[in-house]
């Protein structure tokens, strides 16, 4: 990739390889000696970070591919047995999951770096492109990626992203019918986005090959934007640039940690904990938040075939980037005016994923149409204009020279802008799963919570029995097996007292000899049995609604915070919305309705339900269930103890998830402060 290797390795067995596949010569010069810029800074090392996110990616994707089943009936199932029974099953969901939204961050990092430090000018532009191609395949990958557990907002999001293609003059319904397999999103849709998400990662790597590739011919570019021209401007790549992305990597991946053990469903939507089901339109479809901005361009668009070429230009644009900016001086570090549009366009694309997020209503939609003006109008008339009447202060004559100026306030001014962007973003993510109720359940004090939280033995089972007593008359546990209950992390039970507790339970089997069914008793090994057998006698017992299986009922729930206490959530990772939301339900049921509330017949009110009106009458009330260890048998503890038991049934590894993330973060922590002393004594005798 940077040409011709003087290297010659001393052993003769890698003397004989080297003459016939001087792959060892290439490695060289590409990763040892290659002459890098002395003056990057921290925001360089996101190339770094990306190319160990994308391995991470791949390699989790491969392992979760082997446990998945890419079925319409079976590939919710087959993620959840994935995160329940493999090993460490879902630590690998986890990672591939929290690891998708840290790879766009990092992807976004580095865009906005590229295009203040203006890495796209001459003699780069094919490197930038090659960039955009990248970005276009994650997006395509993503997008396939999140349908794949095959949850509601997964259904949804897919009906919706691939219908836009309709818009296409002629050709669309074909394309349409093409994506789908048929004339509705179902299994051959499946099909063909797991085999695409599992095929595009491998073509992404391809591409950032010949990414480094262009980039060793071109050579990097550097915060001063001026060419390297003695070897006083250059340092070798290792151990210098080595050492430096090592522990930029490092720092990332307390980040990184911070989501997949503290965090997992921070970043994600409630609704996808919900098998999908095409009779059911959530009330508020939205995609990841990494495809917001473009999402808020497509709606404010009122004509759909528009709207569709509007997100697509916001991407194609920046394939033109290197043209449209015709400025000599690369760096916005010495360009004023330009500094202060980029900061402007950056407020702009938080502000359109900000709007994303919100209904496609009222100012929003005026909103959005002003702010996706000023999107193209950066790159189609600020950045020409400037690159004409813009005065540029001089530029160093070196980057030695530049060394010697101070550029603290610069990257601290950049740190705090993209704190501020990353907490925007994830408050547009938090609006975007706002329930519709008009009351907030209370927040309550739950044992699991926070970094050190774990399950109360006495409340699991205690919520355990009210569940047996109470709920299972109408609500399944499809995803708990008996066994279960005796596993670490559980209720405490022991292997004989969770099979007596499963002999309980009448489960159908066979067929036998004769061909017929048959009912024996319940072993460790069996699932909780439905109390129905189908979906239509479930809605037939129960006025026409379909009592939810409850085993993920604590994570399918969820409701709006709201500013600013989605971004104290972040810090002390508080997300029991679920719980608070199961809780207060149970105990928000009331006999005299709020004047101008009406309620349906066949309904009750609930202050916390959604609308109000909520088919399932009171189903819990004081001294109905007793409990054996003298707790109070009221309403509100039956309902933090059966929360609690559904909490674990939603979550069976949280313990260990826990565990081994405070495990994780002391490593981390060691690692990257050793990191960091290594690099200052490597940089020691460069600066």
């Amino acid at each position: 990739m940077s040409g011709p290797s003087d290297y010659q390795p001393s052993n003769p067995a890698l003397q004989w390889l080297e003459r016939r596949l001087p792959i060892l010569g290439l490695m060289h010069s590409s990763f040892v000696v290659y002459p890098t810029p002395r003056n990057l800074n921290y925001w360089w090392t996101f190339g770094a970070i990306l190319s160990f996110m994308l391995g991470m990616q791949i390699l989790t994707g491969v392992i979760l591919a082997m446990h998945y089943t890419p079925h319409a009936d079976l590939a919710f199932k087959s993620v959840e047995l994935l995160v329940r029974d493999v090993n460490y099953g879902w630590l690998l969901r986890n990672m591939h999951a929290c690891g998708a939204s840290m790879f766009f961050f990092a992807v976004y990092i580095h865009m906005l770096r590229g295009l203040y430090y203006g890495s796209y000018k001459e003699p780069r532009e094919v490197l930038w492109i090659l960039g955009v191609i990248i970005y276009l395949l994650m997006m395509a990958t993503g997008f396939m990626g999140y349908v794949l557990p095959w949850g509601q907002m997964s259904f949804w999001g897919a009906t919706v992203i691939t219908n836009l293609f309709s818009a296409i003059p002629y050709v669309g319904e074909s394309i349409v019918t093409l994506l789908w397999g048929g004339y509705s999103v179902g299994n051959p849709t499946l099909n063909r986005f797991f085999s695409l998400h599992y095929l595009l990662p491998f073509l992404i790597a391809g591409v950032v090959v010949l990414h480094v590739w262009a980039l060793h011919v071109a050579g990097q570019n550097n915060p001063d934007g001026v060419e390297p021209k003695t070897e006083k401007d250059t340092v070798p790549f290792t151990p210098h640039a080595t050492i430096k992305d090592g522990f930029g990597v490092a720092c990332f991946l307390l980040l990184y940690a911070w989501f997949i053990f503290y965090m997992p469903n921070y970043l994600g939507d409630a609704d996808n904990y919900i098998p999908a089901n095409p009779g059911v339109t959530p009330p508020h479809i939205v995609p990841e938040w990494y495809y917001l901005p473009f999402y808020a361009i497509l709606r404010s668009i009122p004509n759909k075939l528009a709207g569709v070429i509007g997100m697509f230009s916001a991407i194609i644009v920046l394939v033109f980037l290197p043209w449209l900016d015709a400025a000599k001086t690369r760096s916005s570090k010495y360009r004023p005016l330009a500094k202060q549009f980029f900061w402007i366009f950056v407020a702009v694309c938080i502000l359109l994923g900000y709007l994303g997020a919100q209904p496609p209503e009222g100012i929003y939609v005026i909103a959005g149409r002003v702010l996706t003006i000023c999107y193209f109008a950066y790159f189609l008339i600020v950045l020409p204009l400037l690159s004409r009447i813009e005065t540029p202060r001089p530029v160093p004559n070196s980057i030695s020279e530049a060394i010697l100026a101070n550029s603290g306030k610069a990257v601290a001014s950049v740190a705090v802008m993209l704190v501020a962007a990353g907490a925007l973003l994830l408050g547009s993510l938090g609006d975007a799963r706002a329930s519709e109720g008009s009351d907030k359940p209370p927040g309550n004090k739950w044992s699991f919570a926070g970094p050190f939280g774990h399950y109360d033995r006495g409340a699991l089972q205690r919520g355990l029995k009210v569940y047996k007593e109470v709920c299972s008359s109408c609500h399944g546990l499809s995803y708990i097996a008996f066994r279960n209950l005796a596993e670490a992390g559980g209720p405490g039970y022991s292997v004989a007292q969770a099979a007596a507790f499963a002999s309980e339970y009448k489960v159908k089997d066979g067929p036998n000899d004769s061909g017929d069914m048959f009912e024996r008793p319940g072993r460790p090994a069996d699932y909780f049995p439905s109390p129905f057998p189908n979906e239509q006698a479930a809605r037939a017992a129960n006025g026409g609604a379909a009592p939810p299986d409850l085993s993920l009922i604590t994570k399918a729930r969820s409701y709006g915070r709201g500013f600013p206490w989605f971004i104290f959530d972040f810090f002390t990772q508080y997300q029991e919305q679920g719980p608070d939301y199961v809780s207060a339900v149970l105990q928000g049921f009331d006999d005299h309705v709020p004047e101008g509330v009406t309620i349906p017949e066949g309904s009750y009110y609930n202050k916390y339900f959604p609308g109000h009106a909520i088919k399932m009458p009171k189903p819990l009330s004081d001294g109905q269930v007793t409990y054996d260890d003298g707790s109070p048998t009221t309403v509100a503890q039956y309902s933090k103890d059966v929360t609690t038991f559904l909490m674990w049934t939603a979550e069976p590894h949280m313990e260990a998830r826990k565990r081994l993330g405070f495990q994780v973060f002391i490593f981390l922590l060691i690692f990257a402060g050793l990191m960091y002393f290594t690099k200052k004594k490597v940089w020691a005798s460069s600066h």
